[in-house]
């Protein structure tokens, strides 16, 4: 466990990991109240439910990893795309603009006007002699996605180990979505943390929240 865990720090930030097991629970929630409405109440329809709850998971951990690889991509191109507009800029005040535009949002608003001007010329500077790549998947990315579907499929634990020793599905279904709404409250929990908030009432929000998407996403059919 301790090697999968250095595993998904190496590569996912702790917003990202947190972010990923949010969807997988959110995701067995919806599956478990839509599917467990029509499981048959026996020791084979609590089978037959644990099976699909980890089918779920795994199909939407494959999926969110390549959405990852996807997003990955997207970024270094989004990077490539700006040393382009640098270099063809037709001056350099033009090109100095294109710099000021991508540093925003970043701690560069911390800066006075005077840092901001030097920080602007320095990237302005290595952005025009800097090559731009082709954008291609690395294996960063692949590692990434990996890491990604690791934390969705994970989520998928809590609401499984019910199923393993309740044998009527309705049951074993109430427990393990109780297990899920407190793990909500504990990712809450965890993201204010790590957000620098209140993270009692980070965690009520993400409950709620969380709480509400799944309502949304059982009302429009799962």
């Amino acid at each position: 466990m301790i090697g999968k865990e250095s595993f998904t720090r190496r590569y996912l930030e702790p917003a990202d990991r947190l972010n990923e097991i949010l969807f997988g629970l959110i995701m067995v929630l919806t599956f478990s109240l839509t599917a467990g409405l029509t499981a048959e109440d026996s020791p084979e329809g609590a089978r037959e439910l644990l099976i699909a709850i980890i089918g779920c998971n795994i199909a939407w951990g494959i999926i969110d990893g390549a959405m990852y690889m996807m997003g990955s991509m997207l970024e270094r191109a989004r990077r490539a795309r700006v040393l382009m507009a640098v270099q063809r800029a037709p001056d350099e005040a033009s090109g100095l603009a294109v710099v000021e535009q991508a540093l925003q949002g970043t701690l560069a608003s911390l800066m006075t006007e005077q840092e901001r001007a030097s920080l602007r010329r320095t990237v302005y500077a290595v952005a025009r002699r800097t090559q731009p790549q082709r954008t291609r998947l690395l294996k960063e990315d692949l590692l990434g996605a990996v890491a990604s579907c690791w934390l969705v499929i994970l989520s998928t634990i809590p609401a499984a180990v019910p199923f393993l020793f309740i044998r009527y599905p309705h049951v074993a279904m109430r427990v393990s979505n109780g297990l899920l709404i407190a793990m909500l409250f504990l990712v809450g929990y965890q993201w204010g943390k790590h957000a620098n908030a209140n993270r009692w009432g980070t965690g009520l929000a993400f409950l709620v929240s969380g709480l509400a998407l799944v309502g949304v996403a059982v009302a429009f059919g799962g």
